[in-house]
């Protein structure tokens, strides 16, 4: 058996009974259930539909998130995440380069690595060397006055928490951040690349090894076995290629307001909803939803 979920924006929670009546009839599915009015929606359907993609195109076009998945197994009890443009809405090496003076020249190998083009740890390595002077006491300013988190973020991870799931952060950015990110929204364990800083400045450099792909896919394995867990047990979110690996590996792996190189590789698209979208995706209703 297989789940369709239909979800909205939260600025519109525009989701009709007469869409997901229209599309439970087209598929043969059963009886739809609301998760929340006007946000999201799921119905059972006996196998999966050879137009899918089409639909989801069609969705997509109406500002509208569709995911099939098993039903089997859908709730997870672990959370692996990025945080540059996943748990927060910025790219953190953006707004350093931005307080440096480059950001147009770093922002723009950002934007090319996480689609994809570039190789990620020498696109880490040009970035963070134009940052070879800047005092270090930028970071905490730029946490203070420039970093926010995206929305859905608290919620879905006190609701996972709650329900007893394990929670990590485990970035291509830096410690500097996801220290900060982590405490923040109750991450269980934190992972990333460490800013080398003398006498107060930073470096340009980077400690070794470098935290990419698949350093995240070794966290999703370390962890796992740690814990007593499989991929199957784990629902990984991110946006950029670095995640690709781990989003494979995961038992859900969620594509976010992605990068087109990178939805074009997961089953698993959110690019209306924020991050509670992926409570709806295991079947959480909006009355179980834990606000922190």
């Amino acid at each position: 058996m297989f789940t369709a979920t239909l979800i909205a924006a939260p600025d519109r929670a525009d989701l009709s009974q007469t869409m997901i009546e229209a599309l439970r009839n087209a598929w043969g599915g059963g009886d739809a259930e609301w998760l929340a009015g006007g946000l999201a929606a799921e119905f059972p359907l006996p196998d999966l539909q050879q137009n899918q993609w089409e639909v989801w195109e069609s969705l997509q076009a109406e500002g509208f998130d569709l995911v099939v998945q098993p039903t089997d197994a859908r709730r997870k009890r672990m959370l692996l995440a990025d945080m540059d443009s996943t748990m927060i809405q910025q790219e953190c090496i953006d707004e350093l380069a931005d307080a440096a003076g480059v950001g147009p020249r770093v922002a723009d190998i950002t934007a090319r690595a996480m689609n994809g083009e570039l190789d990620f740890e020498g696109a880490l390595l040009e970035r963070v060397g134009l940052l070879r002077g800047l005092d270090a006491a930028v970071i905490d300013n730029v946490l203070a006055e420039r970093i926010t988190l995206m929305p859905g973020g608290p919620v879905l991870l006190a609701t996972m928490k709650a329900n007893g799931a394990y929670a990590a952060l485990v970035s291509g950015g830096f410690t500097a951040f996801t220290t900060a990110i982590a405490a923040k929204l109750g991450f269980d364990e934190h992972r990333a690349n460490t800013l080398i800083v003398e006498d107060g400045k930073l470096t340009g450099d980077v400690t070794r090894p470098i935290l990419g792909r698949e350093a995240k896919v070794s966290a999703l394995e370390q962890i796992t076995a740690r814990l007593g867990l499989s991929s199957a047990d784990v629902i990984a979110v991110g946006d950029g290629a670095n995640d690709l690996g781990m989003l494979g590996l995961a038992g859900t792996g969620v594509a976010l307001h992605a990068k087109p190189s990178v939805q074009a590789k997961c089953g698993v698209r959110v690019n209306h909803g924020d991050l509670t979208a992926l409570l709806y995706v295991q079947g959480y209703r909006a009355e179980q939803f834990v606000t922190p």
